[in-house]
């Protein structure tokens, strides 16, 4: 680096040195609650697919793989419920499970998409009598009624056959409200299956209230089944949080909030005797595509086995920073040496704010190549990841360009200034599309943050550049006026991209209301209009993600709103257009 005098090598230094910090101290370890006695689980629900591998199209693990899976397992819990038994190789499980020691939760699948229901029903009498030490409850049929799959005669026909057959206590798996609804169920079964997923109620419950609600969720299904059933066992069936995803209301997916959220329920499920399973061992990348990220995103191992987090311990939102830091520091560098000559003419505090701003847009590219490749499970999802990413990196490079002009007084070259522009609008196309999907049903769709960051950012730090160095506060700081036809400069377009983005705004909070106003449980909760859609609004306007994003498109919108300068309404002279 003899090209860089000791100024800008200070500077360099001084900037990774920054931002080595900065990911430390974001990255801290967190205290998430007691640890899981003996690090191991009561019981953990298993669904064994792998990458490419779906039930839906009925691709599933080869023996070797589930073999594996469960000796990765057995470090983890206690025992496994699964959800099939006669799938491809779902009835090699259990004697892989006896081999490690595990117990079972054994499950028939009940549903519209699998026709067969007599060869599960057969196939999990067969396992629970061939394997009755491995087995110790069976549960048929999951969420089947809140699917709307069939009806609860059928599904008690189902359970009435299974109990003559088998000598395990039979139950029926489903959310909560379902029991409450059905309380015929109750008298079926020999044990009550019921989920209590606080993310996803109508009224979404933040993590440090979760285990709350489950101890008041239980308790009221046991005084109700009570009245029918006194003394009825009840099993917790499901419970969990996403690592990864969208926020709903006050819920907030996140690895630190996984890890909370287990260890909470675990303490409440000790200090009341509570019987729990929690879902689930391992993400399921098949679930994206119906359920989005956070469907995908529940696992204790990601789809790859990976430990998403400990049982023991603290825990890390990411635990792997320092290779993000690696890659941002490699590309900063690489930057700073394209730009080796050219840094030497910035006056001091100019190179300090360049070198500053140069290290955040890498860091922020490294971040969402990062994320969208780690939540990208199919070519389509992998090849939108790379067109987003192309997208950014080109953006970051005109984005560095024009810093440097505005730094030096430089006058950006018009081509420049075109793709810079061209590249903004695209983007802002992009961020319309998602954000139409979002207020139209944006139940399973995350905010895309992460790809608007690096575009958000540079044009926040343009903005300051622009008035550190000329006194203006303004958002045109592009330079790219188009010219059409007669040399004048024309804004129709991009104002009807800019009104498209601030429309699609509006559009996102009227439907994430909406959503919850329209939820059943959220009208029982609150059966007063009033009071409904006080509520509905809070949840909606204290949702920070969906803040952050209206914040993106308002940003996006405002370089395409105002003009570059005086020149716009004149005719200019095509020749030496910038003159």
């Amino acid at each position: 680096m003899a090209f860089l005098n000791m100024r800008i090598i200070s500077f360099v230094i001084l900037v990774i040195l920054l931002n080595g910090l900065a990911g430390w101290l974001y990255n801290l370890p967190q205290d998430v609650g007691p640890d899981v006695p003996k690090g191991k689980l009561n019981s953990l629900s298993f669904a064994p697919f792998r990458e490419g591998q779906s039930p839906l199209e009925e691709k599933f693990p080869t023996p070797e793989q589930l073999d594996s899976d469960l000796r990765l397992l057995s470090d983890k819990t206690h025992s496994i419920r699964t959800y099939a038994s006669a799938e491809g190789s779902m009835p090699a499980i259990p004697p892989l499970a006896h081999k490690y020691g595990l117990k079972m939760i054994q499950g028939a699948w009940l549903g519209t998409v699998k026709k067969d229901h007599q060869k599960e029903i057969q196939e999990l009498i067969r396992a629970a009598n061939a394997y009755p030490e491995v087995i110790t409850r069976v549960i048929v049929g999951n969420e089947v009624l809140l699917r709307g799959d069939f009806g609860p005669e059928e599904l008690i026909e189902y359970i009435r056959q299974v109990k003559r057959s088998v000598k395990q206590p039979v139950s029926y798996a489903d959310v909560w409200s379902m029991y409450m609804k059905y309380p015929e169920l109750i008298k079926e079964v020999d044990f009550i299956t019921i989920h209590i997923l606080p993310y996803w109620e109508d009224e979404p419950i933040s993590v440090e209230l979760a285990p709350a609600h489950i101890e008041r969720i239980y308790k009221h299904v046991q005084q109700e089944a009570n009245l029918i059933a006194p003394g009825k066992p009840i099993l917790i069936g499901e419970s969990g949080w996403p690592s990864e995803g969208r926020q709903r209301g006050w819920a907030v997916p996140g690895i630190v909030n996984e890890a909370k959220f287990i260890r909470g329920l675990i303490k409440v499920a000790n200090e009341n005797g509570f019987d729990y399973n929690i879902v689930e061992a391992i993400n399921q990348s098949w679930k994206s595509e119906f359920e989005g990220v956070v469907g995908a995103n529940w696992g204790l191992f990601s789809v790859d086995r990976k430990e998403v987090f400990p049982l023991t311990g603290k825990v890390s939102e990411h635990a792997e920073w320092y290779k993000e830091l690696i890659a941002s520091t490699l590309i900063f560098l690489i930057v700073v040496v394209c730009y080796s000559r050219r840094l030497q003419q910035l006056a001091t505090l100019k190179l300090a704010g360049f070198l500053l701003f140069l290290q955040i847009l890498a860091v922020l590219l490294v971040n969402q190549v990062d994320n969208l490749w780690y939540t990208s499970y199919s070519d389509w999802q992998r090849l939108q990841t790379l067109l987003i990413v192309g997208l950014n990196a080109v953006l970051g490079g005109l984005i560095t360009h024009r810093a440097y002009s505005l730094l030096t007084g430089q006058r950006t070259p018009l081509k420049f200034g075109l793709w810079l522009y061209t590249a903004y609008l695209v983007f802002a196309a992009y961020a319309i599309y998602k954000t139409f999907g979002l207020a139209l049903n944006g139940r399973y769709i995350s905010f895309p943050l992460v790809s608007a960051y690096l575009p958000v950012t540079g044009l926040l730090g343009l903005i300051l550049m622009r008035y550190f160095t000329a006194g203006q506060w303004s958002a045109a700081t592009l330079e790219c006026n188009r010219l059409v036809g007669d040399g004048h400069i024309k804004f129709q377009y991009d104002k009807a991209v800019a009104y498209g983005l601030i429309l699609m705004g509006v559009a996102l909070i009227i439907g994430e209301f909406l959503a919850f106003l329209q939820s059943r449980d959220f009208i029982l909760a609150y059966p007063e209009i009033n009071e409904r859609s006080g509520w509905a609004f809070i949840f909606t306007l204290t949702n920070y993600q969906l803040l952050i994003w209206l914040a993106c498109l308002s940003i996006l919108a405002l370089p395409l709103l105002v003009r570059e300068n005086k020149a716009a309404d004149k005719k200019i002279k095509v020749a030496n257009p910038l003159s």
